[in-house]
């Protein structure tokens, strides 16, 4: 039995070590894992093991920041995420050694890796033309892979060409077949193996084009480049509860840094101020500006969040997503019009139609206001739970995951937190975690305003160091 020797700061579960292991064997590979049980670890594993460095990530946007917290968090490498501030010195600062890790969203390949294209609107891959800045790259991880599908789209060409003579091509998606057997083509065409291990595009169509010989193509995938493990197969491995912190860009950055620096000066104020009744009044207008950047913070998550839930849903699973506003609600209503929804403006009847189409999977997604459906209601129909918004307290937290992880819950439940970056997301989402042992101390409260003077303190405190 081989050991997997590595330099991860964690330590993988054995299913974990397998996929690193399989990757190092394989080098060119895709992680089928079902959602939940750390592709990302297994990934990053691979390439630190491997010292297959700088690497790339190519990945959705929502998850740009996440990723860069995860290879810091798992390995000793920094990630850089691409952005217009790094557009011209990424390759000096990759180059230097002071970055291992690049990471771009898909939309972003021809900003940051193409040079020219030669056949104007209608091309293919051979009229692009590539920075050979992308010869620095030894190892590239494709996350969401199923994203690159369909041949003849321009991510789908860009990613090829970048991957060219790469040896290290890492492929991750729970869901790599979304309709249909030919789906793996370009997948496998990427991983440089459609020809060599299925005869190329035409023999593969011939042979599994018509959803025919499944069982044959499952055999040869998992021989040359493929492993994939369920739930319900590994989970015993697993804690019964797991958070995932992603944080993400805010579309609304001009209007929020105006309205933090309006509270950091306020809070000045406030903190200097000593007559009692003045600092009383202050108190609470102090209490009102906390919760426009709140807020304000909320939504400019919309656009992530809308990314995040529709790259979940791909994946097939059903999801529960929590806020409070009801800007929030009405947002994603628009952009998912199938999705039902728990909030305080519906009645009772409609809140248990709405329950009852989620548990017996006519609707996939359920929209849940954090104070009308955060008790008393199952929704063990999903294992997974993301927060848009998320409580003052980590009590409530619990609680509303606790409408899927409970009794009638069969699998691992992942609970996802969509934090943004430089705003008071991560100060009182800190806070929350910091007081989890003394949540008791901290009192609920109408309309979401937190009461408990401690708190509001640390709060003060918190975001005076934050900002």
């Amino acid at each position: 039995m081989t050991i997997l020797k590595h330099n991860l700061r964690v330590e993988p579960y054995e299913y974990q070590k397998e996929g690193i292991l399989f990757g190092l064997k394989r080098r060119r590979l895709l992680i089928g894992d079902e959602p939940g049980l750390g592709k990302t670890l297994q990934s990053i594993g691979i390439v630190d093991t491997a010292a297959a460095y700088p690497c790339l990530v190519i990945c959705p946007s929502s998850l740009k920041i996440n990723w860069q917290r995860e290879f810091e968090k798992f390995t000793d490498k920094k990630a850089l995420v691409l952005d217009n501030a790094t557009r011209a010195s990424w390759p000096y600062l990759l180059g230097m050694g002071m970055f291992h890790v690049a990471i771009v969203n898909y939309e972003s390949l021809r900003k940051f890796f193409v040079w020219d294209i030669k056949g104007g609107k209608t091309f293919t891959l051979k009229d692009v033309v590539f920075s050979r800045d992308i010869n620095v790259f030894r190892s590239v991880i494709m996350d969401e892979s199923h994203r690159l599908k369909d041949p003849a789209a321009q991510q789908t060409m860009f990613t090829r060409g970048i991957v060219e003579g790469k040896e290290w091509r890492i492929l991750l998606s729970g869901t790599p077949v979304v309709n249909q057997a030919k789906d793996l083509v370009a997948q496998l065409a990427i991983m440089g193996r459609l020809v060599s291990d299925f005869g190329g595009r035409g023999k593969f169509l011939a042979d599994y084009g018509e959803n025919e010989n499944l069982s044959e193509l499952s055999d040869k995938l998992y021989d040359t480049c493929m492993i994939r493990r369920e739930k319900a197969k590994v989970l015993t491995e697993l804690p019964d509860k797991q958070r995932t912190d992603l944080y993400v860009e805010i579309s609304n950055r001009d209007e929020y840094d105006l309205a933090a620096a309006d509270l950091a000066a306020y809070l000045r104020e406030y903190t200097e101020c000593t007559d009692r009744e003045i600092r009383r009044k202050m108190h609470m207008e102090a209490l009102v500006k906390f919760m426009t950047l709140r807020s304000l913070a909320s939504k400019g998550k919309v656009w992530q969040a809308t990314d995040f839930i529709k790259n979940f849903l791909a994946n097939g699973k059903p999801l529960i997503v929590f806020c409070s506003l009801k800007e929030i609600v009405k947002a994603l209503q628009k952009q998912f019009p199938d999705a039902v929804r728990v909030t305080g403006d519906d009645n009772t009847g409609e809140k248990q139609a709405a329950v009852d189409a989620f548990q017996s999977g006519e609707a996939r997604l359920i929209i849940c206001s954090i104070k009308a459906a955060g008790v008393g209601l199952t929704l063990t129909a999903s294992s997974n739970v993301a927060f848009v918004e998320f409580p003052w307290t980590y009590s409530d937290c619990c609680q509303c995951e606790d409408r899927t992880h409970r009794i009638g819950q069969k699998n691992n439940v992942n609970c996802y937190y969509l934090i943004g970056r430089n705003t008071i997301d991560p100060v009182l989402y800190n806070i929350i975690h910091k007081k989890r042992s003394i949540a008791n101390r901290i009192m609920a409260c109408d309309d979401d305003i937190p009461t408990d003077e401690m708190y509001f303190d640390e709060l003060v405190n918190s975001f005076l160091g934050y900002g």
